[in-house]
């Protein structure tokens, strides 16, 4: 798992709320669960996109939320070199004369490339975001309600952002489900409207 600064997540056991917070809040809460229940497999979902968050729950609790925090400093010995930033390399596929105007930036091309996605990320457009919000919600559905009735209905009704339309059709699921679900819908009609 990649820690994500203070991720704001939500925990289901089948369809019961377990919690919904900050990782650590949501970890300690189904670590407890799992304590007196350890057949059950409780899921965590990060609100911002709907993926599930693996988390390792061997151990006692100090043990369990010490694996979310990124190592200091790692296991090895540093030598010469870059430090470790947690970087991954990919392949990038760019035309020459990009190549040349990155490399002729301050610090190169990857540190160029950083920075590009970072102004990206924090001066998303409305559209990502809104694109991003009913991803998130439309992910949760699938993930933790795509067995219920009237799910492909919901979900239909979320892209069109009708809500009288995706109320009814979670009308009739587990309360903790049907309440997440409309809170997350909610947070995409928001962002739709933002974006016009």
């Amino acid at each position: 798992m990649t820690p994500h600064d203070s991720p704001s997540c939500t925990a289901f056991d089948g369809h019961v709320l377990i919690a919904s917070g900050t990782l650590a809040e949501v970890v300690l809460a189904v670590k407890r669960v799992l304590d007196r229940h350890p057949t059950h497999t409780p899921l965590i979902l990060d609100d911002a996109t709907g993926q599930m968050m693996e988390v390792d729950f061997r151990g006692r609790a100090d043990e369990v939320l010490a694996r979310l925090q990124p190592a200091a400093g790692g296991d090895a010995p540093r030598g010469a070199g870059r430090p470790r930033l947690g970087v991954v390399a990919r392949e990038v596929t760019l035309l020459p004369r990009h190549w040349y105007w990155l490399n002729s930036q301050p610090g190169g091309a990857s540190a160029t490339l950083r920075k590009l996605v970072e102004d990206a990320r924090r001066n998303g457009s409305a559209k990502d975001r809104a694109r991003l919000a009913g991803e998130a919600a439309d992910r949760f559905m699938r993930v933790v309600g795509g067995d219920l009735a009237g799910y492909e209905e919901a979900s239909r009704a979320l892209w069109r952002g009708d809500r009288d339309a995706f109320n009814r059709h979670t009308r009739g699921w587990p309360k903790d489900v049907r309440e997440h679900a409309r809170r997350l819908a909610a947070i995409a009609r928001d962002a739709q409207a933002e974006a016009g």
